[in-house]
């Protein structure tokens, strides 16, 4: 949202949104791709399947993101906690 008189940003238009979007696919998809030319040196038989450090990444990150909704239960304040005194 553009407050007014502020400059506007260039993520602040749908469009260049959507670029930053599909680049990080794109880079996702081409790493991804990438992975059999790569020889891994895994400390656990898993480590070396195909696909593997994506599949672990994603599901990391989903789990910090469960974790924060849960952990706000307990760390949010009321929405004038710092107008109090």
């Amino acid at each position: 949202m553009q407050l007014p008189g502020e400059k506007a940003r260039w993520l602040d238009k749908s469009e260049n949104v959507t670029k930053v979007y599909r680049a990080v696919w794109t880079v996702c998809a081409v790493l991804l791709l990438a992975e059999p030319l790569v020889h891994k040196h895994g400390e656990f038989a898993m480590e070396e399947w195909f696909g593997f450090h994506a599949f672990f990444g994603f599901v990391a990150a989903f789990g910090l993101v469960l974790a924060a909704k849960r952990m706000r239960r307990w760390l949010k304040r009321p929405e004038d906690y710092y107008d109090r005194r």
